[in-house]
């Protein structure tokens, strides 16, 4: 008999950049990784079947959202990169049980900022702000 496998509930992801703790999120969403398909038609050309062939690996940008907060480092490292200064890091995200133990961590590679949103500024019925960082990549794992 197959043992049944342990999906984890949403409780708590803990971002960190360069191992230092950035806060806890509302969301943090992981990229896809996406294998380019090249088809290709090789010898007899009456036959009308192609090949394929991976082809290059491409990694969807990382979201992360979380309340305001009075930790401006995430937007410093967005303007640096407005002021044309890349500083590539190491992103990981954290899944952590209702006990705070570590169930689940992604690493992103070379990671940097390609977008900031700031608050909407409207009141809403839960009354909180929200802010959002959109990461670009060259790879995820998964290490737990």
């Amino acid at each position: 008999m197959m043992e049944m496998e342990n999906l984890f509930e949403k409780y708590s992801y803990d971002i960190t950049v360069d191992g230092k703790l950035m806060g806890n999120f509302l969301e943090a969403t992981v990229s896809d990784v996406i294998s380019d398909t090249i088809e290709y038609r090789e010898g007899d050309f009456a036959v009308n079947t192609e090949g394929k062939q991976a082809g290059l690996i491409k990694y969807g940008n990382i979201n992360l959202k979380r309340g305001v907060v009075s930790s401006m480092e995430l937007y410093h490292w967005m303007k640096e990169v407005e002021q044309g200064t890349i500083k590539r890091r190491m992103v990981s995200i954290t899944l952590h049980d209702g006990l705070q133990n570590e169930i689940a961590k992604w690493t992103a590679m070379s990671a940097w900022p390609t977008r900031y949103d700031a608050p909407d500024m409207e009141l809403t019925e839960n009354g909180m702000e929200a802010e959002m960082i959109e990461l670009a990549h060259e790879g995820v794992t998964r290490d737990r």
